[in-house]
């Protein structure tokens, strides 16, 4: 790893290598044979360059003429044309040229797929896929390890060959979590990260700003295209005080999700900044920047620090840090910069939370729960505590959580509860392995599972209740939607830190406050568990485990990407239809939606992972988790042209089949949730052609407009009651379709009535062409 020009910050050109895998080390002709297998993963090829983004920052704050945060800085720093770029948080749109791309094994297919149809030779940026999604928790480990790795062949060979061919580096099954893994290796202060993720935004914790995004945006930067993004406005979080005692990072982000909500962070970056930073580790850092999903936020960012330093020093990129200390006044906010908004949270005075259930947002302190709880008839009884994810498996998480349960298991406690921990990457569970910490979980009863998402994204096969029963589980997780992690919708699910759940899972019940209440040891003595604490980072260096990546051949035209015509789980994409020319009339509502209708929603999770990359399987989930305004029932709607009720994807067929168009109607925040761009893939290939809502959440917004749908507010909320589901809807204006320009829906009734209402949209000049051209992957062919 070579470093040049390290003598002054106002040299042009800083680069330092960096591989489409490269985690630095220092070589010796003495190497360990695990750290010879930890460089074996990494090849130097691309560049960090503060230089460039330096001069850009300079550029900008020339011409606004005004202090910077720090989410402005990277941002505009990473600007296509710094000079002419019109600038407007909230407003205008913004060119961008990201650093890197990262995907994970569900949504890698359809991005690779796309990129295939995009007919060009090789990515133009480091690109990474990650092989976590697919990997259902069911046994432990090892064994279900080996058993995704027979079902999912297929898949893993097509995403390896597809990596190889294309020049993208692939993580092997049962290397980690995408976001784990990013943050160990690839993330780095200042850097701009896409990924197709709602999580990206993990690397936030290490200073980048790392967005997810659909995988038509993915492959707009692996084609080299400049990157759409409207400019973000900036809420800042002002953190005084220090964390201490049962107070951890996760309840930094619990409290922002109460107050904000579960879209008041959208069309926002969240930017931490304040005194208080310095008490939190950088991987607790990530946790809170990885949670802000959950608000909406399009990333969240702390700004660098020792914390971030030393984490660099532990995993191998002591150049990076080095360099960056000498670009620190780019890596921090300008004194004086203003925000959009902004919280203030006094660490020394927050206190536990846990938030749920149903929903990320509804939080709630520890000590309250169990009250709020019998109230509200909650199950009190905890069935399951588990621990983990891409939020909460850092070395620091598992060392705190395995101090409590230490101290249950010296006293001859061990959880009432089940008990799961999943580690965040093969270099995490190799580590814990090592330094006892996975030991001391398993004796209290822990079940260790695949570095993998597992149970967070739904890939659980449970067996201790059965569907329909209610009952209560608690989690480290990011998200308990409805049905989220087990496809039970009686499941009350709450979100919270490691260290609560460990000690909820040891009392049994939800209205256990560790820090007043007691546990009874099985000879009757009654103990309070100490506070928990653990090591933010390993005395000894990481243990990498097992070699788990392959880096792309420099040659790859004998690379064959083979996708077998009768598979059922891929299948290579056909262009989208262009639009037609005229207005689009007499379209069918397919479902009016009540109430909240996430990603999980609209395209689910759970078994259904294994069809991402096949768009027809697929789309026999459309909708099958929204909730129907006609009758209050799941998956049934009318078929407007037999009149009986089946199915939404069964009734979307019969329209397609017919030659009938047809739009969803939804309520506030449609969308919310995961990066899921099959949400949008699969209204359009079933024939729909607009989503009208009261609002949307961005990154479900922009999947539809690349896919050439038209997603559509009402520019009165209450136009949202005018529409029945029997309804014929045509949007007019699009001869004159323009950025800013309102669109006219004419509704008409069943008893012959009209009415007129105005849609309002988001759309640039870009993206028009986009929904012109069908799709955006088809106005990339047409611009070859």
């Amino acid at each position: 790893i070579k470093l040049t020009n390290l003598l002054s910050p106002l040299l042009p050109k800083w680069r330092l290598a960096l591989g489409t895998g490269v985690r630095p080390f220092h070589v010796s002709t003495a190497l360990s044979a695990k750290a010879k297998v930890a460089m074996s993963r990494f090849e130097p090829s691309s560049a960090i360059n503060y230089g460039k983004m330096h001069e850009n920052i300079i550029t900008v704050r020339r011409r606004l003429n005004r202090p910077l945060t720090l989410s402005e800085k990277i941002v505009y720093g990473h600007l296509d044309d710094p000079a002419g770029q019109e600038i407007d948080r909230g407003r205008t749109y913004l060119r961008l040229r990201p650093d890197r791309v990262a995907m994970q094994d569900a949504t890698a297919q359809m991005a690779m797929l796309q990129f295939i149809s995009s007919g060009l030779p090789k990515v133009a940026v480091p690109s990474t896929i990650h092989c976590d999604h697919l990997i259902e928790a069911q046994i432990g480990g090892a064994q279900d390890l080996q058993r995704a790795k027979v079902i999912n062949q297929e898949v893993y060979n097509f995403l390896a060959s597809a990596g190889a061919k294309y020049g993208v580096g692939f993580w092997k099954p049962g290397s980690g979590i995408i976001h784990q893994i990013i943050l160990e290796n690839y993330a780095y202060p200042g850097v701009m990260l896409i990924g197709t993720d709602s999580h990206t935004p993990n690397g936030g914790g290490l200073g980048g700003i790392c967005i997810g995004v659909g995988g038509a945006d993915a492959v707009d930067v692996m084609a080299g295209i400049p990157w759409e993004l409207k400019c973000p406005k900036v809420i800042g979080v002002r953190l005084t005080g220090t964390l201490s005692g049962w107070t951890s990072p996760k309840d930094v982000i619990l409290k922002v999700a109460g107050i904000l909500t579960v879209k008041g962070g959208t069309g926002a970056i969240v930017e931490y900044h304040g005194p208080g930073v310095d008490s939190i580790s950088c991987t607790g850092m990530a946790t809170i920047c990885n949670m802000g999903a959950e608000i909406g936020a399009t990333t969240s960012v702390f700004p660098y620090n020792h914390r971030m330093k030393t984490y660099l020093d532990k995993t191998g990129r002591g150049e990076i840090g080095s360099l960056a200390d000498h670009f620190k006044d780019d890596l921090v906010p300008d004194e004086g910069c203003e925000y959009d908004q902004v919280i203030e949270i006094n660490l020394s005075e927050l206190k536990p939370h846990i938030n749920g259930p149903f929903t990320p947002d509804l939080a709630h302190p520890v000590s309250d729960i169990g009250a709020i709880a019998k109230k509200s008839g909650w199950p009190l009884e905890v069935k399951v505590g588990l621990i983990g994810s891409c939020t909460n498996s850092s070395y620091e998480d598992m060392g705190r959580a395995a101090s409590l349960a230490k101290q249950a298991l010296d006293k001859g406690l061990k959880c009432k509860a089940q008990f799961t921990v999943t580690p965040g990457s093969e270099q995490i569970r190799a580590t814990i392995e090592r330094d006892g910490y996975a030991k001391i979980l398993s004796e209290v009863g822990g079940i260790v599972l695949a570095n993998a998402c597992g149970p967070c994204i739904g890939q659980w096969d449970r067996k201790d209740v059965k569907k329909g029963e209610k009952n209560t589980i608690v989690t480290s997780f990011n998200r308990n939607f409805t049905a989220r992690n087990d496809a039970n919708p009686a499941t009350h699910a709450f979100v919270t830190s490691p260290e609560i759940v460990t000690a909820l899972a040891l009392a049994g019940t939800l209205d256990f406050n560790p820090e007043t209440d007691y546990l009874t040891a099985p000879n009757g003595e009654k103990f309070k568990l100490e506070p928990p604490s653990g090591d933010e980072l390993p005395s000894r260096d990481f243990d990498p485990g097992q070699d788990t990546y392959q880096h792309p051949p420099a040659e790859s035209s004998s690379v064959k990407v083979d996708v077998n015509p009768s598979s059922n789980r891929l299948q290579l994409l056909e262009p989208f239809d262009k639009w037609h020319g005229k207005d689009l009339e007499d379209m069918k509502v397919l479902i009016k939606v009540k109430g909240k209708c996430t990603t999980d929603h609209i395209s689910a999770a759970g078994p259904w992972l294994k069809f991402r990359g096949h768009l027809d399987n697929i789309s026999n989930n459309l909708l099958i988790g929204a909730v129907n305004i006609e009758n209050d029932a799941v998956n049934k709607v009318k078929n407007q042209l037999t009149g009986e009720y089946n199915g939404v994807p069964d009734v979307a067929r019969h329209y397609k089949a017919n030659g009938v168009n047809w739009v969803v109607v939804g309520d506030e925040n449609y969308g919310e949730g995961s990066s899921r761009e099959h949400a949008a893939l699969e209204p359009r290939h079933l024939g729909g052609r607009a989503i009208i809502v009261k609002s949307f959440a961005r990154i479900h917004e922009t999947n539809l407009k690349k896919q050439g749908l038209l997603p559509l507010t009402f520019a009165d909320p209450n136009d949202y009651d005018k529409i029945c589901p029997d309804d014929k809807i045509s949007i007019t204006g699009l001869s004159s379709f323009a950025p800013g320009k309102p669109l006219t829906a004419v509704i008409k009734h069943s008893d012959g009535s009209q009415q007129s209402i105005s849609l309002n949209h988001t759309f640039n000049e870009t993206q028009i062409q986009w929904f012109k051209a069908g799709s955006a992957l088809n106005r990339m062919k047409e611009l070859q």
